[in-house]
This record gives structure tokens, C-alpha cells and sequence, in this order.
């Protein structure tokens, strides 16, 4: 174990302002003191480390770019750093923090009543409640629009039918945000735990996020009270927005998991012997990998950083987030193999934090909109023509 000090190549820190700064050091001691100790044990047993919840919303984690209801209204560059440090503990651990605030508060703020609100945002934000968001159904995953989940008036309620697959933090969640096809389009239900017909089970056999609780969502007949309703939303326009938020927090995400595999790697080569009593990061070869790596780093992290100055001046869009999202988890998972690549086959232990890294990478290449269908995004802005069918 060695203390972590931060990847920063280009003075990058002369950049952030003190409140960022001091935000980034909240966390980066919590993850050092709380979950770096423990996290592959957790990965181990396939656990959710659920004892954290109430600390990190003491420590402001849930919604933390939200304004009102208890939340700690920063700025979405604070917000970015600690998606950063999250994920540089676990993968696992950062899905459930954006989950809660990007992909349940954020529509809840954003298009919800004011019931609704005051009902649920405090909860959340204090973690006295827990909420997962139900889109991803079994055989529609990058084609939201095809949903089967169907919501239909029955006087003063919908009923609800259908299945939800790949859903973070579902078999715990208090609340489960469910979207549905209704006569007048897709809409958002607030589903409560214990709701006749409602039911989760866990994805057992997990090989990526291994210290998250990842859930399949049953709806047989469900009833939900029209006030459960999203009010502010209807169309693909409700899901797609808390995509976009939740995707940018996976851009700061993933520097920080490429920053752990890193700095394991580099201390690793200094420490390795081998061939005329040497370390291997004397090796050309060696150091060309790291020349690689902190390159890539260093650009994700600007690149975040720029979109996050954005997002905080109300100019970055979906189009902006997706390259963010794209760009920084293929590097991340690219400084993975690599860092594994140094330790050899120690790379593969859980002694170390390389493969549980690369193994969490690999989901989240994939989740949030695939790393194919960012590529699709980005082409669109570019040349204006949709190229998805």
C-alpha cells in the first residue's frame, strides 16, 4: 500500500479552483481510508459495500450538482472530481453514486411534481432512501425506443407490464423510476419497494462490478397512482436527458480508474528486477507504455475538464458528453491492459487493483450507451447524417 498523490503531467491542478480542490481531497480520503482497504474483498465475495451509503451522503456524494432539497448545489466540475476518486476505488461504487443522483434525483428535479419532490429528493439525498432507474429491458439495450414495457390507464392509476434488465442498485432501491410505453408516449413511474406485482431479483455470475448489486425488474399488473408519475416529461427526450447526465460523470469516472491502474503500474516497474539487477522501468520498451499512458491521461482529463467548464456555463450537449464518455473509457481501459501488461502475471491477482479495474472497464465500455453508439452520435453532429439503422 502507498499513498495516492494525484497523476498530473501537465499542471493540471493550476486549473481547478480551491473549492474543486479541496472537494477532490474529501474524497480521495475517503476512498483511501474506507474502500481501497477493503474493495477487493468486496469484488471478492461480490459484495455492496451498503454500510458507505449513509457516509457518502453525509459527505454531499448524492446530487451533488443539484440545487435545493438538501442538496449540495456544486458545480459540475466538483462533481466530475468526485465521480474521479469514486471510481478510482471501484467502478461499482461510482455506478451506484451516479445512479442515485444522475439517473433517479436528476429526473425527480428535472421534471418531477413538487410532491414528488419533497418526497423523494431528501430521502435520496441523505441515502435514508435508495433509487435505481429502470430502462434497459432484456432484449432492448442501445434501442431504448423499442421498449415493451407498457403503461396503461386504468381511471386514476397505470398498470404496468414488463421486464427491466442490467438495472444498478435494483433488488435495494426504495424507489425504482420505471419507464414505460403509455397512449401518449414513454413516461417516467416512481415505482416504491413492496408495490403488488413489483419484484427484483440479482444477476448472480458477474464477472465485471463485482461490488455492485446489479438487478432484472418484474412488472406483472403493477398499479401505480397517476401522481407517481413524471409530470414534466413524455418521449425518449426523459431517459435520454438522465443518460446524458449519468455519462458525464462516467468521462471523470474513468480517468480515475486509468489513474489507479497507473500509479500501481509505475510503482510496480520501479520496484521490479529483473535482467542485470534493473528495474524494468529502465526498459524502452516499458516506458514507452507509460509515455502512452500518462499521455492519454493527461488528455482525458483536459478533455473532461473543458466539458465540465461547459456543462457549468450551460453549453455542453449530449454530442459534447458522448465524446467525453467515449474517448475517456476506451483510454482507461486501454491504460488497464497495459498496467496489467507491466505487472505480468501478477497483473491477474487480486493482490492488485489492474484486473478488477480492467474487468469493471470492460461493463462500463458498454453500459450508458455502448462505446459503438457514441461513435454513431459523434459521426451524426459531424456530417449530419444519422447513421443507427
Amino acid at each position: 500500500m502507498f499513498p495516492f498523490r494525484g497523476v498530473d503531467f501537465v499542471e493540471f491542478d493550476s486549473l481547478l479552483n480551491d473549492e474543486e480542490k479541496l472537494v477532490r481531497q474529501t474524497v480521495r480520503e475517503f476512498v483511501e481510508k474506507e474502500v481501497v482497504p477493503h474493495i477487493e474483498e468486496w469484488s471478492r465475495d461480490g459484495k455492496f459495500p451498503r454500510h458507505l451509503v449513509p457516509q457518502m451522503a453525509e459527505l454531499g456524494f448524492y446530487g451533488a450538482n443539484l440545487t435545493g432539497y438538501g442538496c449540495a448545489g456544486m458545480s459540475n466540475v466538483a462533481y466530475g472530481l468526485i465521480m474521479q476518486e469514486l471510481e478510482r476505488g471501484d467502478s461499482g461504487l461510482r455506478s451506484f453514486v451516479s445512479v442515485q443522483g444522475a439517473l433517479v434525483m436528476y429526473p425527480i428535479h428535472a421534471f418531477g411534481s413538487e410532491e414528488q419532490k419533497l418526497n423523494w429528493l431528501p430521502a435520496l439525498q441523505q441515502g435514508k432512501a435508495i433509487g435505481c432507474f429502470g430502462l434497459t429491458e432484456p432484449d432492448f439495450g442501445s434501442n431504448p425506443g423499442g421498449m415493451r414495457a407498457r403503461a396503461v390507464r386504468d381511471g386514476g392509476d397505470y398498470i404496468l407490464n414488463g421486464e427491466k434488465a442490467w438495472i444498478t442498485s435494483g433488488s435495494i432501491a426504495d424507489v425504482s423510476l420505471v419507464w414505460a410505453r403509455a397512449e401518449d408516449g414513454i413516461r417516467g413511474f416512481l415505482v416504491e419497494r413492496g408495490t403488488a406485482g413489483f419484484s427484483a431479483k440479482d444477476i448472480k455470475g458477474k464477472m465485471s462490478l463485482r461490488a455492485s448489486v446489479t438487478s432484472s425488474l418484474s412488472l406483472q399488473d403493477v398499479r401505480v397512482p397517476t401522481r407517481h408519475v413524471l409530470p414534466g416529461v413524455v418521449g425518449l427526450k426523459g431517459p435520454l436527458s438522465c443518460l446524458t447526465q449519468a455519462r458525464y460523470g462516467i468521462g471523470w469516472g474513468a480517468v480515475g480508474a486509468a489513474m489507479a491502474c497507473y500509479v500501481e503500474a509505475l510503482e510496480y516497474a520501479k520496484t521490479r528486477i529483473q535482467f542485470d539487477d534493473r528495474p524494468i522501468a529502465s526498459h524502452q520498451l516499458v516506458q514507452e507504455k507509460f509515455a502512452d499512458m500518462i499521455t492519454e491521461i493527461t488528455k482525458a482529463q483536459l478533455l473532461a475538464l473543458h466539458v465540465g467548464r461547459l456543462k457549468d456555463r450551460g453549453r455542453a450537449d449530449f454530442a459534447h458528453i458522448s465524446m467525453l464518455k467515449r474517448n475517456n473509457v476506451q483510454i482507461a481501459l486501454e491504460v488497464a491492459r497495459a498496467a496489467r501488461d507491466i505487472l505480468g502475471a501478477n497483473g491477474v491477482a487480486d493482490e492488485y487493483p489492474i484486473f478488477r479495474h480492467m474487468a469493471n472497464l470492460e461493463s462500463v465500455f458498454t453500459y450508458e450507451g455502448t462505446h459503438n453508439i457514441h461513435t454513431l452520435i459523434i459521426g451524426e453532429r459531424v456530417t449530419g447524417i444519422p447513421a443507427y439503422k
